[in-house]
C-alpha cells in the first residue's frame, strides 16, 4: 500500500495467492519471479518465491525458513529453527533452552502482540515460555511488588514488628509464575526476615500447604506471615493451597 494512503483505507495483500505480476518499467505481465522476463529489470534485491516476498532493503539481512513458513530478519546463519517450539531462534539458544510446544504461537504476555510474526526482539525465559525483550524489561523495572503493609494491616497482632514496610519482591513468567532469574540472595533476606519475625504462640504450630512455582513439588510447611519457603528447592516463590 502506498503511504498517501488514508490508513484507514488500507489492506493486506494475500501474498501467497499471488500468481501474476506487471512490471512498472516496461508493463510486461508475467508469473512472480524477480527478474523481468521482458526488459531484464532486477525487481527487488530480495526476492522470496513462497512469500511472494519483495524488498530492497538487504540490510534486514531476510531468509525465509522452510519450518516456519514466512521469511525472517537478522541472517540465517545466527538463527535455528527448533521443530518442538515451532520457530526460530538464536544459535546461542541451541542446546540451552527448555522447549515449550508452540513456544512463539501465543501473544506477548505483556502487550498482547502475537510473538510468532513480530519484528520485535523476543527472548525465552529460563522456564521456556516467550516474551518481547522490551517488554521483559519493563517487567523487570516494575516487578510484582506485594507489600506485607497490606497484609500485616488484618493481622494486628504482628504490629510488634518494626520495619513492617518490607517489600515481597518477586519475579515471575506471567505465564507459569516460575522465577525468571537467580533469586537465591532474595530468598537468604528471606530467611533473615522470617528468622527475625517469630509468629505468635497461637500460629506457632499451624501447618499450611504449598505448592512451589519453581519445581512444582507440594508439601506442608508451617504458617508465616511473611513467606513460606519450598523444602525441596529452598524457594520462596510458593502459593498457598490450603490450611
Amino acid at each position: 500500500n502506498d503511504l498517501k494512503v488514508d490508513q484507514k483505507l488500507r489492506h493486506d495483500v494475500p501474498r501467497h495467492q499471488i500468481e501474476k505480476i506487471i512490471c512498472s518499467l516496461c508493463g510486461t505481465e508475467q508469473e512472480v519471479r524477480q527478474i523481468c522476463v521482458n526488459c531484464g529489470v532486477c525487481m527487488a534485491r530480495y526476492f522470496c518465491g513462497v512469500c511472494k516476498l519483495f524488498d530492497d532493503d538487504t540490510s534486514k539481512r531476510q531468509y525465509h525458513c522452510n519450518g516456519c513458513g514466512i521469511c525472517r530478519t537478522g541472517g540465517q546463519e545466527n538463527f535455528f529453527h527448533c521443530h518442538k517450539c515451532r520457530c526460530c531462534y538464536s544459535t546461542l539458544l541451541k542446546n540451552s533452552h527448555p522447549c515449550v510446544e508452540g513456544a512463539m504461537h501465543h501473544d506477548c504476555p505483556v502487550c498482547f502482540e502475537y510473538l510468532f510474526e513480530s519484528r520485535n526482539d523476543v527472548i525465552v525465559m529460563p522456564c521456556g515460555h516467550t516474551i518481547h525483550k522490551d517488554c521483559f524489561e519493563e517487567m523487570q523495572e516494575h516487578c510484582q511488588y506485594v507489600c506485607t503493609l497490606d497484609i500485616l494491616q488484618n493481622f494486628p497482632y504482628l504490629a510488634i514488628r518494626s520495619a513492617i514496610d518490607y517489600l515481597f519482591i518477586r519475579y515471575a513468567c506471567p505465564l507459569c509464575s516460575k522465577s525468571v532469574c537467580d533469586m537465591s540472595k532474595v530468598w537468604e533476606k528471606f530467611d533473615m526476615e522470617i528468622a527475625a519475625t517469630p509468629m505468635p504462640e497461637t500460629y506457632q504450630n499451624v501447618k499450611i500447604s504449598i505448592l512451589c512455582n519453581d519445581c512444582g513439588t507440594g508439601a506442608e510447611v508451617q504458617f508465616h506471615i511473611v513467606a513460606h519457603k519450598c523444602p525441596s528447592c529452598k524457594s520462596y516463590n510458593t502459593r498457598q493451597t490450603r490450611w
